[in-house]
């Protein structure tokens, strides 16, 4: 199957064409990105992009997400979120995490030199969260249609586009990506040192600066009894969400109770979420954006999934 033809993205350095555009208002990526369901599938995202040796090298290296977990990951949700929706400053985005990236090399696991932009790691952080969220719809959400798929691996190639990917550094079509990702689970992943840490549930962790100070002083508080369970969750809906032929690749166990597990839990989230107000269904950001388009007549109420 050919590639089809796709308008060219700007440079590294930021020239060479006019701005990618953002996924459109009304877009699969609309509906999944702000979605607060969509924060249960990044662990298992993450994991699979540092899984990659030349990757988790990067990140066990250059990353603060050991000694600022929580800032860490809020940064990354933030960013996350101005690739769907942040209009015109998602090109920017782009532009800026390009140039934070620029200075990330070193050597990995195997001994191989690397480089956070060389084309193919790029582009399979990036990747990743495609079967990502094929899988874990199916728990989390109504299962998709074959045109709803499509679509989402669309508008993912335009998000690429808005990072800075080459449309050639990325498989054009659904079809193409199944053997490019296959290939990469048979000749790359293992469970890196970054994977490790991602998945213990017995490591320390700082609570969460969140909300008013009473909740950050009881959160303190009763940090000894919540971070235990948490780890233990986090290691659940990581693996859990994470597709099968991945975690084979990356050796991670799973059991035929633990997906019985798994998918009660989303029997209640796909009851529960769509019946939540949209203040707390869809994140800040999110929210903003969509009652900006609705406004505008760019977004059309969705019914609940």
């Amino acid at each position: 199957m050919t590639r089809p033809q796709e308008p060219l993205t700007r440079k590294a350095d930021g020239t060479g064409g006019p701005d990618p555009l953002p996924p459109p208002p009304g877009g699969v990526l609309w509906t999944l990105v702000g979605d607060v369901r969509g924060l249960l599938m990044l662990p298992a995202a993450l994991a699979l992009q540092v899984a990659h040796p030349a990757v988790g090298a990067g990140v066990d290296e250059h990353s603060v997400f050991r000694t600022d977990p929580w800032g860490r990951g809020e940064r990354s949700l933030r960013s996350l979120q101005l690739w769907v929706y942040g209009g015109d400053a998602a090109a920017e985005e782009g532009r800026r995490l390009r140039r934070l990236h620029r200075g990330i090399q070193g050597t990995d696991s195997r001994g191989r030199r690397y480089h956070a932009l060389t084309p193919e790691y790029y582009a399979w952080v990036h990747a990743t969260g495609f079967p990502v969220h094929h899988h874990a719809i199916r728990y989390l959400y109504r299962p998709f249609t074959e045109a709803q798929e499509r679509r989402l691996y669309a508008e993912w190639l335009s998000v690429g586009r808005v990072l800075g990917i080459r449309d050639r550094d990325m498989p054009g079509t659904v079809e193409e990506f199944w053997p490019y990702y296959r290939k990469v689970l048979a000749d790359e992943l293992e469970a890196t040192a970054v994977v490790r840490d991602l998945l213990a549930t017995d490591r320390g962790l700082p609570p969460p600066a969140l909300g008013p100070l009473p909740l950050r002083l009881l959160l303190r508080l009763c940090w000894p009894l919540v971070l235990p369970r948490f780890l233990r969750l986090r290691r659940f809906l990581t693996v859990g969400l994470m597709p099968p032929d991945a975690r084979e690749a990356i050796g991670l166990p799973w059991t035929a109770g633990q997906e019985r597990r798994l998918r009660r839990f989303g029997r209640a989230v796909r009851i529960v979420v769509p019946l939540l107000p949209e203040r707390l269904r869809y994140l800040p950001q999110a929210r903003r954006a969509r009652r900006r388009a609705r406004a505008e007549g760019r977004l059309p109420k969705a019914r609940p999934r």
